[in-house]
């Protein structure tokens, strides 16, 4: 997908037979339009107008799509303000030749910062190279790393000794940080968790009943198919919802009839709170949705925090780490497409 500023840069390229393009209306991308774009592409070039403002939208949208599992590049024009410009200047054949050598977030932010240093001078050059090894520092994977650091020793003159050895005291020195953030978001989360989390859970589950009781015939099949009895927390919400999807007659007056008669009275007094509760639901079906959007994030992020535990293990072979690796990362791109 390619993506511009303004409705005339798409129609444009359109009308000169260009029509994977699409238009943010405006510099400000969104993150619901980076979800947007992603379920249609995992591929993202941006074009957006090449004065000031749209550089620096390019480089807060880019983030934007990277957090959402997109591969995003930037298409680089020269001679030409803004796409509509470019394609009616130079065509398409060459608007179609910049967009295959778009580059990616790294290049584009070593890029810009070319720009602000005069190269040939000993300090300006000391100073860009703490920036670059700042970007680089961020690179998690170590081959893409690499190739930048090749590809920018050369380019600018560096030493690839240099920059590895800057790269590295950044990365050890943000890595030391994280570890303490991250500490203490586990300890200030543990502590909220530890006060609400039951209550949530508590309301989630009591919901889940509520609906397949009053509404057996919209709610069975959905629920039944995303949710099981060992997603339940509470032991007796776990023994109703077993109650409820075991009924062999398969409908709402038989539910009700089965749970009429129950003689446990804890079972009695909890479906009786469950029927009373004000749960402000305002639509079945999105509230349907909603309840297994919440249990599917949870077995997710369940997921990816056992992944981390596994990745820090100091024994893991290679092979089993880049398997971890690979399913931590569709974990994190699904959990960006639920969200």
């Amino acid at each position: 997908m390619i993506l511009v500023e303004g409705y005339m840069d798409a129609i444009s390229l359109h009308q000169r037979e260009i029509h994977n393009v699409v238009a943010s209306l405006g510099t400000a991308l969104t993150e619901e339009q980076g979800r947007l774009l992603r379920r249609y592409s995992e591929q993202v070039l941006m074009c957006y107008d090449s004065d000031g403002a749209g550089q620096d939208a390019i480089l807060r949208g880019l983030e934007i799509l990277q957090n959402q599992g997109v591969d995003a590049r930037v298409i680089q024009m020269e001679g030409a303000k803004d796409p509509d410009e470019y394609i009616i200047k130079y065509g398409s054949e060459r608007f179609n030749l910049i967009a295959k050598n778009a580059i990616s977030l790294v290049e584009f932010k070593v890029k810009m910062l070319t720009k602000q240093f005069n190269l040939s001078n000993a300090t300006d050059k000391v100073s860009f190279l703490k920036k670059i090894t700042k970007i680089l520092s961020k690179v998690d994977n170590k081959i893409e790393r690499e190739i930048y650091i090749e590809k920018i020793a050369e380019q600018y003159s560096i030493s690839k000794e240099s920059i590895y050895a800057e790269v590295n005291k950044e990365a050890y020195k943000n890595k030391s940080t994280e570890t303490k953030l991250l500490n203490k978001s586990i300890n200030k989360e543990k502590n909220r968790n530890e006060e609400n989390i039951s209550e949530t859970i508590l309301k989630r589950e009591k919901m889940i009943l509520y609906l397949l009781i009053n509404y057996y015939d919209e709610a069975i099949i959905d629920i039944t198919s995303n949710i099981v009895k060992e997603d339940f927390v509470y032991p007796i919400n776990r023994k109703i919802f077993e109650i409820i999807t075991e009924e062999k007659d398969n409908n709402k007056e038989s539910i009700l009839k089965v749970l009429t008669n129950l003689e446990d009275k804890e079972i009695q007094s909890q479906i009786s709170e469950i029927m009373v509760s004000d749960y402000e639901i305002n639509s079945i079906k999105k509230c349907i949705e909603d309840v297994i959007i919440s249990y599917t994030r949870d077995r997710l992020n369940n997921r990816k925090n056992q992944i981390l535990k596994e990745l820090d293990d100091s024994n893991l072979d290679k092979e089993k780490a880049k398997s971890l690796e690979n399913e931590l990362s569709n974990i994190i791109i699904e959990l960006a497409k639920i969200k």
